[in-house]
């Protein structure tokens, strides 16, 4: 079996939320564990997340713990970076033993084709200072500067305040529905267009069974024929995951314990 989730942001909120929401992300590994030949987590694991070369962001031990665990028993993890992770450096694969992708992904699963991405940086052709400002932040030299001119403690509170801002924007209800349905006269922002509707102009040219998004916190599950589109919702408030069967079948699924 082959098991998806997303936007987990542990350390998000208050002391106590964030445990609580740790705590289910880590019950949930252990119960898909038992039949699980690979597992994808695909962005925004952290609410923010930023490595010096000796130094990484604090807690996060029972979840980071739990994967390293899962990584030594052969169990394949692989992680996609998100907008609010995208600062991943070697430490997760060398301690938890993690794959970690830094784009979307086609991987042949179950006898399937499975497209796999975050979502945050889809549909943002004709957006020029969206795209400039995609550029920047995955930039490896603003990065460098980033890691030797701010102090950790610096770093983190920034961090955790423009993650806070990128949480409250997905607030909004209509933007999210917007941008995880096809086209139907829903207001939508500007220069954007739903996941659905890249998938399907994506599909057009390349051979897809199942799409696999996360970041606008909403689960999905859109079929049209042979077309899929799974989108996986935010753990705090719609805990969902998917999940590949033998038979090349994917479902979207809600995380109840």
């Amino acid at each position: 079996m082959y098991y998806f989730a997303s936007d987990i942001h542990l350390g998000a909120g208050d002391e106590q939320s964030a445990r609580a929401v740790e705590r289910r992300f880590v019950a949930w590994l252990d119960t898909v564990s038992r039949d699980a030949e690979a597992i994808f987590l695909v962005g925004d694991i952290f609410d923010f997340w930023f490595e010096y070369r000796r130094v990484v962001p604090k807690g996060f031990v029972r979840a980071l713990g739990r994967l390293a665990e899962l990584t030594d028993r052969g169990v394949r993890v692989a992680f996609f970076t998100g907008n609010h992770d995208m600062w991943v450096g070697d430490y997760l694969a060398r301690e938890c033993g993690m794959e970690i992708y830094t784009s979307p992904q086609v991987m042949t699963l179950a006898g399937k084709q499975v497209f796999i991405a975050h979502g945050d940086n889809m549909n943002i052709d004709g957006q020029p200072l969206l795209k400039l400002l995609n550029r920047v932040f995955r930039s490896r030299t603003l990065k460098w500067l980033f890691s030797w001119g701010v102090h950790p403690d610096l770093a983190l509170k920034f961090g955790h305040w423009w993650s806070g801002k990128s949480r409250k924007r997905h607030g909004a209800a209509d933007r999210r529905v917007a941008l995880t349905e096809p086209r139907t006269g829903l207001v939508e922002e500007p220069g954007t267009g739903s996941l659905i509707e890249y998938a399907r102009e994506y599909a057009q040219t390349h051979k897809v069974d199942h799409f696999v998004f996360g970041h606008m916190h909403f689960p999905r599950d859109f079929r049209e024929g042979n077309f899929h589109v799974v989108n996986l919702g935010c753990w705090a408030e719609n805990p969902s995951y998917a999940e590949l069967d033998a038979a090349g079948e994917m479902t979207l699924k809600m995380h109840t314990s």
